[in-house]
């Protein structure tokens, strides 16, 4: 979005300084209590733009990783760095690797590995965030048509960018027993995300993990005829009711319901992957109430209780965590809300292209 707007910024709350890491000059001494400095990041605090959006048009999306199948080695942009397998099949953790200098082909090598990993952080990339928020959005685009989110706030004249925000004063839903709500970003959308970036620039000294599950194992896991039977179906996913802000809800874009396939293929890897979500998913199409309900709540226990399809990114200062938001469901931890500390984060989001059903025969309404 290029319009002029009147924003209003959100000014970071006091907070006690011994209990706060700021990713700074040396991310690993903690702030002195006796010490006050500015903040670092404080040009990427959040502005809410009054403008009304406009709603998001179709568009053709080719996937950055499907250029990388050709290449003789895919994995070669990780050649000198050090990665761990977190799990056999999903999640690896990278350290050698500086993301901000990925050349086009490193990068199209870079989606595809997030797209069979499902999950990657990469470590010690202060060369990236530092860069700034110009950066951020140049370099994400190679990855697809940036999604802006319809009610977040952002870094003043960069509406593409997402950012998560919590302080000293911020309130904590205490309404449920876990603060886990498992969901893919956005999944009302048309075309909801792909290739999804999000890093942290101020963090607690311990807590706020995110966890990650692999759709795809959780689909995989399940008896061939619970499998057929879920190819046929498909689900409402909606943006009523299921946002919020704390400018006022759904103000700048109005809110969609749309169908996608219970179980979808990703277009490089042909993989078929759960996509339904707590957060967004409101109904399985065609059968009664009872009987959506009844579905979609086995589907979410099966996705929250399948710990061997999960991974949990502890974050250290200056990591970043790319994943495949198609074929995964994520998870804030809010296990920190009552240190009254600063966790403040963003994210930039590829949109992808219209989720493909697995079954082939599957027509999706236009």
């Amino acid at each position: 979005m290029s319009a002029t707007t009147t924003s209003t910024t959100a000014a970071p709350a006091a907070v006690e300084a011994s209990s706060l890491r700021l990713i700074g000059v040396d991310a690993k001494e903690e702030v002195p209590r006796e010490v006050e400095e500015p903040y670092r990041y404080a040009h990427l605090l959040a502005t809410y733009s009054k403008v009304k959006y406009p709603p998001l048009q179709p568009f053709e999306h080719i996937d950055a990783g499907s250029r990388a199948l050709q290449h003789p080695n895919p994995r070669s942009f990780l050649n000198t760095a050090n990665v761990v397998e977190m799990t056999p099949r999903f999640g690896s953790d990278v350290r050698g690797c500086n993301l901000a200098e990925l050349t086009p082909a490193q990068k199209d090598q870079l989606a595809l590995e997030v797209s069979r990993r499902g999950v990657i952080v990469f470590r010690d990339q202060q060369d990236f965030i530092n860069r700034g928020p110009g950066f951020y959005t140049e370099w994400a685009r190679h990855f697809g048509r940036l999604h802006v989110h319809p009610t977040s706030g952002h870094p003043e004249g960069h509406h593409e960018i997402h950012l998560v925000y919590k302080d000293a004063n911020s309130r904590f839903k205490d309404d449920s027993i876990t603060s886990t709500l498992w969901h893919s970003d956005c999944s009302f959308e048309l075309q909801p995300s792909g290739l999804t970036t999000f890093f942290l620039l101020a963090q607690p000294k311990t807590g706020g993990d995110t966890l990650y599950s692999s759709q795809v194992l959780n689909f995989r896991s399940l008896s061939p005829i619970m499998q057929d039977f879920l190819r046929t179906l498909k689900a409402k996913h909606t943006a009523v009711g299921t946002l919020r802000s704390r400018q006022g809800g759904m103000t700048r874009r109005d809110p969609i319901e749309t169908i996608h396939p219970v179980v979808r293929r990703h277009p490089v890897t042909g993989e078929e992957a759960l996509y339904v979500n707590k957060q967004f998913t409101h109904s399985i199409v065609g059968v009664k109430r009872e009987e959506s309900e009844l579905l979609l709540n086995f589907l979410y226990d099966h996705i929250a209780k399948c710990g061997d399809h999960q991974v949990r990114i502890k974050w250290e200062p200056m990591s970043m965590v790319l994943w495949d938001n198609r074929i995964t469901a994520h998870s804030a931890v809010y296990d920190y809300s009552d240190m009254k500390v600063l966790r403040h984060g963003a994210r930039i989001s590829a949109q992808a292209e219209r989720p493909i059903p697995a079954l082939s025969s599957m027509k999706m309404e236009d």
